[in-house]
């Protein structure tokens, strides 16, 4: 999962949505969940997100995704969301009819969605461990004759040890054997 901490920064691309007919405190709470995660992750999260401005976000976090892929060649799986923001648009301004023949202001609130993507590359720390696992993986067997001596005699050391170690395990597995047998006469 590419993240922007590890990565180096390659171009990207932008998606801006305007006059959206939902207020900005609502979709900045949508914004919020998707900012720095990788473009991928965002719409499957976006997706099952249930606010309603999610619809909204998630339709232009998918054009900035095809931007990138169309306009910039990017590989869609390395997109990361690098900026995501919420702008206040005009308010529409209408009047609801009270008692006594008053009106009261309704404010209809708008915004304009901004996210814009970027292409990460992943350094890849899986090289060397694969490399140790690969070597790992080789039995005594399979391995090279080509052994130091002092690998010869530490050998014989090492299987020597657990030999000692089960017959200190019997004795001490015998000295509890007669504490047992008398509690239970």
């Amino acid at each position: 999962m590419p993240t922007k901490s590890d990565a180096v920064a390659l171009p990207g691309a932008r998606a801006v949505a305007r006059h959206v007919r939902i207020s900005p405190m609502k979709a900045r709470r949508v914004v919020n969940l998707v900012r720095g995660l990788p473009a991928r992750e965002a719409l499957t999260v976006l997706k099952f997100a249930p606010q309603a401005a999610s619809e909204q976000v998630y339709k232009v976090l998918a054009s900035a995704v095809a931007n990138a892929e169309n306009n910039e060649r990017l590989d869609p799986d390395a997109l990361l969301v690098s900026e995501a923001y919420v702008d206040e648009g005009p308010t529409l301004k209408r009047f609801r009819p009270r008692a006594q023949g008053r009106a009261y202001r309704i404010r209809k609130r708008t915004c304009h969605i901004t996210i814009a993507v970027e292409s990460v590359v992943v350094a890849t720390p899986g090289r060397k461990a694969t490399a140790k696992k690969a070597a790992a993986k080789v039995t005594p067997a399979t391995a090279e004759p080509a052994e130091t001596p002092a690998e010869v005699a530490e050998a014989p050391a090492a299987k020597k040890a657990p030999a000692k170690k089960t017959a200190a395990k019997k004795a001490a597995a015998s000295e509890t054997e007669p504490a047992a047998e008398e509690g239970t006469e």
